[in-house]
């Protein structure tokens, strides 16, 4: 949850559940959860997952599956933030920070 918590900064109208970060809006909900990789043996730890996964709202409310979804594993927390910044706003055509 460490790169998660990092990322608020950067997001500020996320919300930050403890275990996800969550950007609602009237048609659209957008999900960022942290993975690591356990493997201890392993001489340098890579960075964490960010798994961010977009769902559409029905006319209804409803959320449908995931209509989008990819992982993110970059190193600078910067570099990050901007490439899952331009994939939202490819997907939904809305800015993170103004949603």
């Amino acid at each position: 949850m460490e790169t998660l918590k990092l990322l608020r900064d950067y997001f500020p109208t996320a919300i930050f559940t403890g275990k996800c970060m969550v950007f609602v809006s009237e048609d659209w909900r957008v999900e960022l959860t942290e993975h690591k990789d356990n493997d201890f043996s392993k001489a340098a730890p890579k960075p964490a997952i960010i798994r961010v996964r977009i769902s559409r709202k029905t006319l209804d409310g409803d959320l449908l599956e995931a209509s989008y979804y990819e992982d993110f594993q970059l190193a600078l927390l910067g570099e990050l933030a901007e490439q899952i910044e331009k994939y939202v706003q490819a997907a939904i055509g809305t800015n993170l920070r103004e949603a």
